[in-house]
């Protein structure tokens, strides 16, 4: 690829992140695109504290692993799917009902994150050869993967991606 052209490629992309958005959330709701959603902070999900625990609940709650690897406190994409997807009513249901969640993460923070989680992280990204963020792996109670969904995609498509994983 000739001089000019990397160059102009890079100067495109380094203006359109001039043109971002914010969402300025309130006390109680959120309006995007006019639909009013709840106030993230009111979702509370079970995530379960290691990979070992969560194969161990799959197993006899007879449910699918969903392994969410992201950069927690630098990933904008990540944050982006922790408030569209992971912090609403409706995932909530789908995730109480069918799934056994772990997050394993990735921050720049070291100090997030105890030293025991650090290395099982690494461990789950090397496993799974995960090397951008965010991505979702599904997983059977034995450890095996179903499905896998790597990098941002609108949030409306994650729901028949991991209903389809989950009912296979």
């Amino acid at each position: 690829m000739n001089k000019s052209l990397r160059f102009s490629l890079a100067l495109f992309f380094a203006s359109q992140l001039g043109f971002s958005q914010e969402v300025v959330i309130d006390s109680t709701e959120v309006a995007i695109d006019s639909t009013k959603v709840k106030k993230v902070d009111a979702i509370k999900l079970n995530w379960v504290p290691n990979y070992k625990e969560a194969l161990k609940r799959a197993k006899k709650e007879k449910k699918a692993v969903l392994i969410y690897f992201t950069g927690s406190d630098w990933c904008e994409p990540c944050k982006v799917l922790d408030r569209d997807l992971f912090h609403t009513e409706k995932f909530k249901t789908l995730s109480d009902n069918d799934l056994v969640l772990l997050e394993v993460d990735s921050p720049r923070r070291q100090d997030l994150l105890s030293q025991d989680k650090i290395s099982e992280n690494l461990y789950l990204k090397r496993k799974f050869k995960i090397k951008s963020f965010p991505a979702l792996i599904i997983l059977n109670y034995r450890g095996r993967k179903i499905a896998e969904k790597r990098g941002y995609i609108l949030t409306e498509y994650y729901y028949p991606f991991i209903q389809s994983a989950i009912y296979k």
